[in-house]
């Protein structure tokens, strides 16, 4: 076994690219040796004088000490080849995503390391067990999945292939908090944890999209400033790259032999090959100026007010505040204001015996002190939701108005993050607590998938799956075994089994 704490630690990085720096950057600032190869010559000298750089910008902003960044220096080491990595007690690839070229690196490294040595792949994407069965000693290979940029997002995966002895990935956790990282574990599945648990938040957002109810701007909106997710999906496509987000939508479909819960969105593919890719080209959702996304304005809320209201409870203590008196039974004039869970504002209007043409819905799911959803149905009359915008704005609050729509916008999108994460558990990919770290370092949400349906509650977010499963009629929002379990029982989401 390996204790990843000895201070003679002997680490190697087989790839000199962004991933590569930054894994070689961790390591020896943990006071690791680190030695770097690349197959391209003068590739590992210039990550190695990359590395200086950045460590020098810590210096220049306090961060770090001169002193501390010459140490650090000192330990890194160029390796001219494979052989020079013979010393380590650790590999960390960070080559090409290609499964056969990492099988055939694992292979050729196997011939130059030590018996002892773990072979680590940092593969986002890949088998870690097709890479260990290249191997004589499968049982020293793992996944050692980074996120970039490595020394700024300090999460870790740590993979179990099916092959892996337990040993290799313990030293590869205690090794991840020794250069300050949290590790999380997980099974050898596609996408791992994080790529995993990022297919609700886009893939949804892009199917209310393709439903026409409401624009992508509206959408980052109400997922930004109601949900509170620290930047839209739009934005976030936009961010990574659509071409990149699209490829990772489309694999993990294909991988979990197209479950119908992570299924792409037909409108990505001609924007991709359109070059509307985001940032780096300029234009995606958004367009760019210098590198930041020029503002899509938001119209102003209109001056008109309703003449009389009628509420559900739910909704009632809001309209009372704006300065409305609910009417105790609704008049031929009243404006009718739903609060649906999961549901439509068609489906709740006719439920509740009220005339689809003057009714609307507002999103409860979230509050309403930070931004409103109001939701109309197909014949609701245009006077009747500027009288509503008009009163839910009268405070200031921002309001978006969207199409019909079971679910919102906020109520659909967090629900299908919450029910992939609860299957995520529900397969035992990882544990309840390593699949919310993971997320919220990973992925920057506001808390994790599980977390955030027990502040929700489990049972309001069933509801809402189980409406728009009964309205769609499709296997996409079947609600999780984990999930409709604990909904039950009133336990928490985090409960393990």
């Amino acid at each position: 076994m390996l204790d990843a704490n000895r201070s003679d630690l002997v680490a190697g990085v087989a790839g000199a690219g962004t991933m590569g720096r930054g894994i070689v950057q961790v390591l020896a600032q943990c006071g690791a040796r680190t030695l770097v190869f690349d197959a391209q010559p003068g590739a590992a000298r210039k990550a190695k004088d990359s590395i200086a750089q950045s460590l020098g910008k810590l210096v220049e902003k306090g961060r770090l000490g001169a002193a501390d960044v010459e140490i650090t220096l000192r330990r890194v080491e160029i390796a001219d080849s494979l052989e020079g990595l013979a010393p380590c007690h650790v590999v960390v690839e960070a080559i090409v995503e290609d499964l056969s070229a990492k099988r055939d690196l694992f292979a050729k490294l196997e011939r130059n390391v030590n018996d002892d040595c773990i072979l680590a792949s940092n593969t986002s994407s890949l088998s870690v067990t097709a890479m260990a069965a290249a191997c004589k000693r499968p049982g020293r290979v793992a996944g050692y999945h980074f996120f970039n940029p490595v020394p700024v997002l300090k999460i870790v995966e740590v993979v179990d292939g099916a092959l892996t002895e337990r040993w290799a990935t313990d030293a590869l956790t205690t090794l991840a908090k020794r250069f300050g990282h949290t590790p999380v574990r997980c099974k050898d599945t596609p996408g791992f944890i994080v790529n995993h648990a990022g297919r609700g938040f886009v893939p949804e957002s892009l199917r209310v999209l393709s439903e026409g109810v409401a624009d992508f701007a509206t959408i980052d909106r109400i997922l930004v400033d109601a949900a509170g997710f620290r930047i839209g999906p739009f934005g976030l496509m936009d961010l990574v790259g659509l071409d990149v987000a699209h490829a990772v939508m489309k694999s993990m479909y294909q991988q979990y032999y197209e479950e119908p819960k992570y299924r792409p969105s037909f409108l990505a593919e001609p924007r991709v090959a359109a070059g509307l890719l985001g940032r780096k080209t300029g234009q995606g959702w958004y367009r760019y100026r210098d590198g930041t996304a020029e503002p899509v304005n938001e119209a102003p809320p209109p001056k008109a007010l309703p003449q009389a209201v009628w509420a559900v409870p739910e909704l009632k203590e809001l309209l009372i505040e704006l300065g409305a008196k609910p009417e105790l039974k609704p008049s031929p004039e009243a404006v009718c204001f739903v609060a649906p869970l999961g549901a439509d504002t068609t489906t709740t209007a006719l439920e509740l015996g009220l005339d689809p043409a003057r009714t609307v819905a507002v999103d409860p799911l979230f509050g309403f002190t930070k931004r409103r959803t109001l939701m109309r149905s197909p014949i609701t009359k245009k006077e009747i939701v500027d009288a509503a915008h008009g009163l839910l704005a009268s405070d200031g609050v921002p309001v978006s108005v969207i199409k019909d729509s079971p679910g919102f916008v906020a109520q659909r999108v967090v629900a299908h993050i919450v029910n992939v994460g609860c299957d995520i558990v529900q397969m035992r990919i990882a544990t309840p607590e390593d699949l919310d770290r993971a997320v919220t370092l990973g992925l920057g949400y506001p808390p994790g998938p599980l977390a955030m349906g027990d502040a929700l509650g489990a049972k309001r977010i069933l509801a809402v799956l189980e409406a728009m499963h009964e309205f769609y009629q499709e296997p996409r929002y079947r609600p999780s075994p984990w999930l409709k379990r604990r909904a039950a029982l009133g336990a928490s989401l985090l409960t393990p089994e």
